[in-house]
């Protein structure tokens, strides 16, 4: 009988030990999958816009009272990526006239902006050289600033909502800031 309850015993703790190492298996931090670690970005394909800026769709706004360069988005191609990345096309005009057009992306989640090409008159050229680069917000043409907090983002999350970017890109309500809100944070006064 003693034999039996050293078997016994012996037969339990093997399976306890087998037990906790089959659950030991699903815990997240021993698989290296923390479900709590910070989610890695990988950006989608962006494919260079065909054609210019349409002049019809293209909205200036408003950057700050010390840019002396004056700053417009292409409505029509405001693209929101399921990758985190809202693109767009921007027209820049300096005090001579002169514009500059360039295909854009901006990253809510980390505060970013690359810049993924210009046009020319031969057409869209891609800037072999894109990087992205952390958006500044402390300088006098600080555009994709304006961008970032007046329409594409909610702080660090991207709208994902088109009519509530473009009803944000209002020209008579653009301030190019974080929109004021309530302290139940309702945004007021659009």
């Amino acid at each position: 009988m003693m034999l039996f309850i050293q078997r016994f015993c012996s037969y339990l703790g093997s399976v306890v030990l087998l037990t906790s190492i089959a659950g030991c298996a699903g815990d997240a931090l021993q698989s290296g999958l923390d479900p709590f670690a910070p989610k890695v970005f990988k950006e989608g394909n962006t494919v260079m816009p065909l054609n210019p800026p349409n002049q019809s769709t293209l909205t200036p706004f408003y950057v700050s009272q010390t840019t002396v360069f004056k700053f417009a988005i292409d409505l029509d191609s405001i693209l929101i990526g399921a990758d985190g990345v809202t693109r767009y096309t921007v027209v820049i005009t300096n005090p001579s006239g002169g514009q500059q057009a360039q295909y854009e992306g901006i990253r809510c989640d980390s505060s970013q902006a690359r810049i993924y090409g210009n046009y020319y008159s031969t057409g869209w050229k891609e800037n072999p050289l894109s990087s992205w680069k952390v958006i500044q917000s402390a300088v006098a043409n600080r555009y994709q600033a304006a961008l970032a907090q007046g329409a594409f983002c909610n702080i660090d999350l991207q709208e994902k909502n088109i009519e509530n970017i473009l009803k944000s890109l209002n020209p008579k309500g653009f301030t190019g800031q974080n929109k004021p809100s309530n302290s139940m944070g309702v945004i007021i006064g659009y």
